[in-house]
């Protein structure tokens, strides 16, 4: 008993340090750019494309940017300030989604699936995202061996939550019958995107954002 009691103690510690001595200013900016991401995404979700064969759709080209802004801030700011970000931007990620699925027309309970399902594979990506990537970085000197692993894990993660949460049995009968296919083609997507579009952009803002840092 004494054990688990250390334990819950520690781990409430933990919680209430990753909100201190962080700038509350640039986390709420930086989680409200999460937000507008995966609100635009949950738009985009439900519109599903065939690219060369493959079943997918829009939101494989908008998500890679929520990793890209997760690793910068990994990077810059710390492990810290990227965890709160999203456990800042979760209730409001969630809320975000209902909106828009509720605006397309969806009823309520489908609304409340998908914007659930999409919040939880949001957090559990980005939050498994900041801890690959700060292993990899202190593991190895390589810029890009970290952006690129961890952008890897994430969107499988992300793809396979959501997909499941949001369709597996759900009353869609083509996504109840495709998620599988189309979260495979969808992941496949997001990470040919994110390694070709956006790691070298994950580059590029570094060198910029370092450069503005010195001659602070």
């Amino acid at each position: 008993m004494t054990t688990l009691f250390v334990e819950q103690s520690a781990l409430k510690q933990e919680r209430s340090n990753m909100f201190k001595n962080i700038d509350k200013k640039m986390m709420l900016k930086l989680a409200l750019l999460h937000v507008v991401v995966i609100t635009i995404s949950n738009a985009l979700v439900a519109i599903p494309v065939e690219i060369a064969g493959y079943k997918l759709t829009w939101a494989a080209f908008t998500f890679p940017i929520v990793i890209l802004a997760t690793d910068l801030t990994v990077r810059m700011l710390g492990k810290n300030i990227a965890r709160a970000t999203i456990a800042a931007a979760y209730p409001l990620a969630i809320i975000g989604s209902i909106a828009v699925v509720m605006l397309e027309g969806a009823p309520q309970s489908v609304a409340l699936r998908i914007g659930f399902a999409s919040a939880t594979a949001y957090a559990v990506g980005t939050m498994l995202d900041v801890y690959v990537f700060q292993y990899l970085r202190e593991k190895y000197r390589a810029w890009w061996l970290a952006p690129a692993l961890s952008t890897v894990v994430a969107n499988v993660i992300d793809s396979y939550t959501f997909f499941f949460v949001a369709f597996n049995n759900s009353a869609d009968e083509y996504m109840a019958a495709n998620w599988m296919e189309i979260a495979g083609s969808q992941t496949v997507l997001k990470i040919a995107v994110g390694l070709i579009i956006f790691l070298p952009a994950y580059g590029l803002l570094l060198k910029a954002l370092s450069g503005k840092l010195r001659e602070q």
